[in-house]
């Protein structure tokens, strides 16, 4: 039997979540505990039929912050041919781990 699940819009993408399983998104200014309720679903699937909005539909996702944290490190080394020229530059990505609740759609 297929799993309900919706995709959701968050950070500038888009993600399916599932009920019941983690999600990774951009950095949210949340604390651990917190419910974060998204509102703008693309698409949801109950198992056996999808429906989809134009562009969105009705209803929320419900989520709660389970940590805050970074992405380990991402290192960018740039050169210029010729030239002699380099550059190590280091980032680490902020990003909010939330626990998929409930999944509400009209």
């Amino acid at each position: 039997m297929a799993k309900k699940y919706a995709i959701i819009k968050t950070g500038g993408k888009q993600l399916k979540v599932y009920i019941g399983e983690p999600i990774w998104v951009e950095k949210l200014n949340d604390k651990v505990g917190d419910k974060v309720i998204f509102s703008k679903i693309l698409a949801y699937s109950n198992g056996t039929k999808l429906s989809y909005g134009k562009p969105l539909l009705e209803g929320t996702v419900v989520t709660t912050v389970q940590k805050q944290g970074r992405n380990s490190k991402l290192t960018i080394f740039r050169t210029k041919a010729k030239s002699n020229w380099s550059r190590k530059q280091g980032h680490r990505q902020p990003y909010t781990r939330l626990l998929v609740d409930e999944i509400n759609v009209k």
